[in-house]
């Protein structure tokens, strides 16, 4: 069984390395290896090919790595041996194939010093293909395999090579990229070095400025930004809270309702939520028309400005907090809150020494992940921000402006990523290292304790209006999308569906999608339902790893998964395309791109639902399973993943949807191949055409519903082993119990 399970990374490596093409194709893999010979192609060709018939020794390195696995796996005999030796080839497979892809480019050598010590090199390589994609597999995999014969990672395989695959894909897809960005932070001047003239533009009074202590001047983008992340992130954790508890501890008689509307906003094109809160707040808006009307005061542009963009913000990320929240408060075991209550304490004593302790890694987790993602945004201050500016505002106009900035844009972005590490050690310090698990393997007989009284109504008082604001937004927003010019013409009509949507029929019959948004749609679904399960496996995996193992650099990986959460979708997309637009990756340009944009940039959700759900899991849990000798594999997939539906729901609803709805991040990544639906929408709302953008809109949220509500029914409910109601009394003949 050993000998079976090692031998396959060293075959995977080989087979990659001879058989495959090496790198990317045009046309798939039409032209194979063995055809590429006799066509002389030497792009074509696999490594091995490449090496024997074209002169290309750099490949030769590889080739002994992966004989040195072969070595190891087929010869040696003793565990430790052949562990240190899997190690070896590992390391020295993935540094020759590093070396090798950064060091020869579409022009030959990429250093001048490469050419100073190998003379010209009169040949040239494109980016990797389906070969170099296997051979990395296999001495990932192969390093890992070694890493847990010797011992590391409790000798547990599957953990050891989840663990490489983790950290090869941040590396691969979120330092590289940030690394290729921030390095134009040091981009030296004429007259400053590096370091001075990173200086230079960090001390900068538009970034750090406290003029509005002491003068209606505004302060500098930086306080600007934690200030608003700070009220959005408390506003919309006590909102998610209140809708929580409301779904999940009352019987309020809307449940259904409240819930979709919570998810509704998350579903949304960025701009229709500003939209809607402009057509009702605005100068014009419906509100201050009717104050107007009654006092004859207006109330001018207030929601342009701090208010409209928290106000937006708290509307548009207040889902993902009841996401997070819904999970941590139907995972509670009502029978500790039993407990309290059998020892005289009251409800309202044990929701506030029993309950809300036990939510608080959910709590912590809900308010990091609103507080990056309001960093993060976008969409919200560009619409509504008006002269109040923030730090993913700033760094779009560096790039955009007539001096195209990435230095100054860097240096914001470096700032940004310091407020999340901020961030991130505030809330490990807050949660700790105390147990929050309500859930064991035992069945738990409990019913959920109701509120207090005053938790109810506090909570009704709060998210119920706010419900009430959301329809109305909407309403106002979507109601665009049937009049024939917006403000001008309220004619109905359906003429924007029509021209969006229209459906021909073919001489012969066949139908022809002769809208014009379908080819966007199509793309948009497609890419969108490639990247949510990837960034929902992705996600959960790194969760039960950093919940459940114990390693050194955990807390580094940790801070690493939510790095591209703490950058503007903007700078991500420049990152990408100045680092996968020239060899050794060239998929700018192509679905990979996009795809992976959207699991690297959604993955902390994941990340984060999944360790919040896993805080409730009692260890012990794994431990029974191994103890009946199941694997680690068959443990999460039999034992950990059912009890984390939750997760799994909120990961992939959230990467779907967003997906769908993300502007900033693929603005710079879309091609004339691949559109994707917000792009177009945000073109036809340049040009004017609002009429269309929003009935665009209005069909992207109507489609999400759906796949939310397929996402819930394949995924389905966790069973806790719970009464969901008190026993009936049995009654005697004369009526009493």
């Amino acid at each position: 069984m050993l000998m079976r399970s090692t031998n396959i990374w060293w075959i995977v490596a080989v087979l990659g390395l001879a058989v495959l093409p090496w790198h990317m194709q045009q046309d798939g893999l039409t032209l194979s290896a063995l055809t590429a010979l006799a066509a002389g192609d030497a792009n074509a060709a696999s490594a091995l090919a490449q090496a024997l018939f074209f002169g290309r020794f750099w490949f030769w390195p590889l080739m002994a790595a992966a004989a040195l696995g072969a070595y190891a796996a087929l010869a040696v005999s003793d565990r430790a041996t052949r562990g240190r030796i899997f190690i070896a080839a590992g390391i020295f497979g993935l540094a020759a194939f590093v070396a090798q892809g950064l060091a020869i480019g579409i022009r030959g050598w990429t250093a001048p010093w490469l050419t100073e010590a190998f003379g010209e090199l009169g040949d040239r390589q494109f980016g990797i293909g389906l070969g170099a994609v296997i051979t990395f597999v296999g001495f990932l995999f192969m390093l890992t395999d070694g890493l847990a014969l010797r011992g590391l990672f409790k000798g547990d395989r599957f953990t050891a090579g989840a663990v490489g695959l983790i950290v090869a894909s941040i590396i691969a897809f979120t330092f590289w990229p940030m690394a290729t960005m921030l390095s134009e932070a040091f981009k030296p001047t004429e007259d400053a070095g590096p370091i001075t003239a990173f200086l230079s533009r960090f001390v900068d009074r538009k970034v750090w400025g406290l003029a509005c202590l002491t003068s209606r001047s505004s302060c500098g983008v930086a306080w600007n930004t934690l200030a608003l992340a700070f009220s959005t992130a408390t506003a919309c954790t006590v909102l998610g809270l209140c809708f929580a508890l409301i779904v999940t501890r009352t019987d309020f008689r809307a449940k259904r309702v409240m819930r979709l509307l919570t998810v509704l906003p998350i579903i949304t094109p960025p701009f229709v939520i500003g939209l809607g809160l402009i057509l009702i707040f605005g100068r014009s808006g419906v509100v201050n028309q009717f104050v107007e009307y009654l006092t004859g005061e207006s109330l001018g542009r207030w929601i342009y400005g701090f208010q409209g963009v928290w106000l937006a913000q708290t509307f548009s990320f207040t889902p993902t907090a009841f996401l997070v929240l819904i999970g941590v408060v139907e995972g509670i075991s009502p029978s500790l809150e039993e407990a309290s209550q059998t020892l005289k304490a009251n409800r309202m004593r044990t929701f506030r020494s029993v309950t809300l302790p036990l939510m608080r890694p959910g709590l912590a987790n809900a308010f990091l992940v609103v507080f990056v993602e309001s960093l993060a945004d976008f969409g919200n201050p560009i619409v509504l921000g008006g002269s109040f500016g923030v730090l993913s505002t700033e760094i779009f106009f560096a790039v955009v402006g007539a001096q195209a900035d990435f230095s100054r844009a860097a240096m914001l972005a470096f700032i940004l990523l310091g407020f999340a590490l901020l961030i991130f050690f505030a809330q490990r310090a807050i949660v700790g290292n105390k147990s929050y698990v309500s859930m064991t393997g035992k069945g738990d007989t409990g019913l959920p304790t109701p509120l207090p009284t005053s938790v109810r109504r506090i909570a009704y008082g709060i998210a119920v209006p706010w419900a009430a604001l959301t329809i109305f937004v909407y309403t106002m927003a979507l109601a665009g999308g049937f009049v024939k010019v917006w403000g001008r013409d309220w004619t109905p009509t359906l003429s924007h569906y029509a021209r969006a949507f229209a459906i021909d029929f073919g001489a012969n019959g066949q139908i022809i999608l002769s809208g014009g948004a379908w080819g966007s749609l199509q793309t948009t679904l497609m890419l969108a339902a490639a990247a949510a399960p990837l960034t929902a496996g992705l996600g959960l995996l790194a969760a039960w790893v950093l919940s459940r193992q114990r390693f050194k650099g955990r807390t580094a990986l940790e801070f690493a998964l939510m790095l591209t959460f703490a950058v503007p979708g903007t700078v991500i997309g420049i990152a990408y395309i100045l680092t996968y637009n020239i060899p050794p990756l060239e998929i700018t340009g192509t679905a990979i791109i996009l795809i992976v944009c959207f699991v690297f940039r959604n993955l902390p959700v994941g990340v984060r639902s999944g360790l919040a759900a896993m805080s409730q899991l009692d260890k012990s849990l794994d431990e029974a399973s191994t103890t009946l000798r199941a694997s680690t594999w068959t443990t999460l997939r039999r034992v950990v993943l059912p009890l984390l539906k939750p997760a799994i729901v909120t990961a992939l609803v959230y990467s779907f949807v967003r997906a769908m709805t993300t502007v900033s991040a693929v603005i710079f990544l879309v091609s004339a191949q691949y559109e994707m639906a917000t792009v177009y929408i945000i073109n036809r709302t340049i040009n004017g055409d609002y009429g269309l953008a929003i009935a665009y809109s209005s069909t992207l949220i109507v489609i999400m519903m759906i796949a939310i509500g397929l996402i819930n029914l394949v995924v389905g409910k966790r069973r806790l082993g719970r009464r969901t109601a008190a026993p009936a009394r049995l009654k005697t003949a004369g009526g009493h119990a």
